[in-house]
């Protein structure tokens, strides 16, 4: 590589996922600072100041540039597709991770209700260690680091961004048909071990948009950035050096 020539806007968003902050992408966004992609404007919004996808697309969508690549993964890459819904023309490529284009099921529903009046009871550890941590990563040598690593930016966004974000979730809208309508370059990287949103998720978005690049990250589950750092960043770079119009 040598210079960076798309995305055009030399801007990058990077939307993290549920409790998560802009530690999730650290790794990736100093490699971008420091690599051939050094001019690349990149920001990690917080997932803050709305309780409906709808409105947090729309203010994050105030503070952006007219065009832009965008990532999101698990509740950034839902709120991708909400910011594609209503802005396609302004997004040059786009990249989802571990992620679900699905409304919430009934059941998931009853559990977010739940876990929002634990919460609210002052129970946000209790519920991030025993009923999402769990299900977050693959085993590794690294597991307690990266556990330790999300309860931190858990407890550092605290227990309103838990009810705010959940609401979110929870009320949702279905977006096949948003991403039926994709024609940038896309990518679509999920983890292997991901319980949370497994493979045959995936494998829905790249029906929807068949001219993605669908990745599968050997040793990772919900969270490849901080599990598997290194692959993550070299699909990434991938996506965003490509000139091809299809496929990322």
């Amino acid at each position: 590589m040598t210079s960076l020539s798309y995305p055009r806007s030399g801007t990058l968003v990077l939307l993290p996922g549920m409790m998560c902050d802009e530690r999730l992408f650290s790794f990736q966004a100093d490699r971008f600072r420091t690599d051939s992609f050094s001019h690349l404007n990149i920001h990690i919004p917080a997932l803050v100041g709305a309780d409906s996808l709808p409105e947090l697309a729309r203010n994050i969508l105030r503070k952006l540039p007219p065009s832009f690549a965008l990532c999101g993964l698990s509740m950034g890459g839902i709120l991708a597709m909400e910011i594609f819904a209503q802005a396609s023309h302004r997004i040059e490529r786009l990249a989802l991770m571990d992620t679900n284009p699905l409304a919430e099921t009934r059941d998931g529903v009853a559990r977010r209700n739940r876990q929002i009046a634990d919460v609210k009871a002052g129970k946000l550890e209790q519920v991030m260690a025993e009923e999402m941590k769990p299900y977050y990563l693959a085993g590794s040598p690294n597991k307690q680091n990266h556990l330790d690593l999300c309860m931190a930016m858990a407890v550092s966004l605290g227990g309103k961004a838990f009810i705010t974000q959940s609401l979110a979730l929870r009320d949702r809208p279905d977006q096949t048909a948003t991403l039926r309508r994709v024609r940038c370059p896309t990518l679509i990287l999920y983890g292997k071990e991901d319980r949370l949103c497994p493979p045959e998720r995936h494998h829905l978005m790249q029906e929807l948009i068949p001219h993605a690049r669908r990745i599968e990250v050997e040793g990772a589950g919900h969270l490849p950035p901080i599990e598997t750092p290194e692959a993550t960043y070299k699909h990434l770079s991938h996506w965003l050096w490509s000139k091809s119009s299809l496929g990322g």
